[in-house]
């Protein structure tokens, strides 16, 4: 029989989804999150934590010091949840939905909630524990590289050592239904760079292009020509991704546009992929360009390295899900997902691992539901109490480990 959740976390379950309610209605952009950081600041009161607020952004790390003695060397775990939303206007129709012009359209609002649950078991008993913990809740997730700000403001080092194993979860709206764990070991989700091309050449009019130098089919060859350097240079096994989703030249049909240009995404799934991207991308593009005249403007932004999952933490996350909920709420799963996560940035520099949480909608059918980053994106508020249970038993027994 499956353990099941902590009895207490089942006791506060109303609480959980009345401040997840609370937070959905708040939503805020970026790293400066002052309506967020208050109300997760008031659902932590009375809990014997050591809070530290961040300097560049509205992050809150809080420590809980074990109480029980250890057997061997103390043990640290950091356990995380991201709180920005999405420059998204929302349209789900809850009686809770936002109306601020941003939502948490990715499902933060879950992870805060599910981060507090956890805070609030482990603190129930502290008394047991031979460790100390970690709660990093951090903004800037959505492409602000907020984790690597709270790591050099010092999250990692926060309890006064380097914390032993790091562990995060991420909300799905769809893939399966919800409260079954996807995990592991290896890479699960991509990295994500910024792809920016500019084409200049020589406006003029579109009865005689002999007089003018066009830079847009330079831009259009050179988004076939990525496809192709994708399929013979890159290792089928290694894959990488290049979507061009922004291309822009012109403001009538009858002028040739002195430039053009080419906003894309970048994906890899591992470090030598990526890497390969950043010295092959540039080459491709400017001797393109180059072929038709045209003098084009590169700039490459790294964003996240590829999350990676330490074999460890993954064999424990598919352990807990499984003793806790039973065998058939957890998949390990056969290939990564494309999407990113500044997670990454602390697996690079701790163990650990990152997991998945479908939150579909009971009477919603998973693979018909809109995905993450949706104006209509749903989430199950039973995932809470799974979201909670879950990382406060990998934070148990990683102190445990202790003894």
């Amino acid at each position: 029989m499956p353990l099941g959740p902590d009895p207490y976390l089942v006791s506060i379950q109303d609480e959980l989804v009345a401040l997840r309610h609370e937070l959905h209605q708040i939503p805020e952009v970026g790293l400066d999150l002052p309506q967020t950081q208050q109300r997760v600041l008031k659902a932590l009161e009375g809990l014997p934590l050591e809070i530290t607020l961040g300097k560049k952004l509205s992050s809150i790390t809080a420590v809980l010091r074990g109480k029980a003695p250890s057997n061997g060397p103390r043990r640290t775990v950091l356990l995380r949840a991201d709180m920005d939303a999405l420059p998204v206007v929302e349209q789900t129709g809850l009686a809770w939905a936002s109306t601020n012009g941003a939502m948490h359209a990715c499902g933060h609002d879950c992870h805060m909630t599910g981060l507090v649950g956890a805070a609030r078991a482990l603190s129930h008993k502290v008394d047991e524990l031979p460790g100390d913990v970690v709660f990093m809740f951090q903004p800037g997730e959505e492409s602000d590289r907020g984790a690597e700000l709270m790591i050099a403001e010092g999250v990692l080092d926060a309890a006064g050592k380097r914390v032993d194993a790091a562990y995060g979860l991420h909300v799905w709206s769809g893939l399966d239904k919800a409260g079954i764990f996807y995990c592991r070991p290896g890479t699960i989700m991509a990295s994500s760079d910024m792809a920016d091309f500019e084409f200049v050449g020589k406006g003029g009019h579109g009865s005689a292009p002999h007089l003018a130098v066009d830079p847009v089919p330079a831009m259009a060859e050179v988004i076939t020509a990525l496809q192709v350097m994708i399929a013979r240079h890159f290792n089928i096994w290694d894959p990488v991704v290049i979507t061009c989703g922004h291309v822009e030249a012109g403001v009538a049909r009858n002028i040739i546009p002195e430039t053009a240009t080419i906003e894309a995404t970048m994906r890899a799934f591992s470090k030598q992929a990526q890497q390969q991207l950043f010295d092959m991308v540039p080459r491709v593009v400017t001797d393109v360009a180059a072929s038709h005249g045209v003098t084009a403007n590169v700039k490459l932004t790294n964003l996240y390295p590829a999350t990676i999952n330490h074999d460890e933490g993954a064999a424990l996350v598919a352990k807990t899900a499984t003793d806790l909920f039973g065998a058939d709420h957890f998949v390990e799963m056969a290939n990564p997902m494309g999407a990113a996560e500044d997670f990454s940035l602390v697996l690079e520099q701790v163990p650990g691992a990152f997991a998945i949480l479908p939150a579909t909608p009971p009477d919603k059918d998973p693979a018909q539901v809109h995905g993450n980053h949706s104006p209509f994106a749903l989430y199950d508020d039973s995932v809470l109490l799974d979201a909670a249970a879950l990382l406060s038993e990998l934070a148990t027994r990683t102190l445990a480990d202790a003894n």
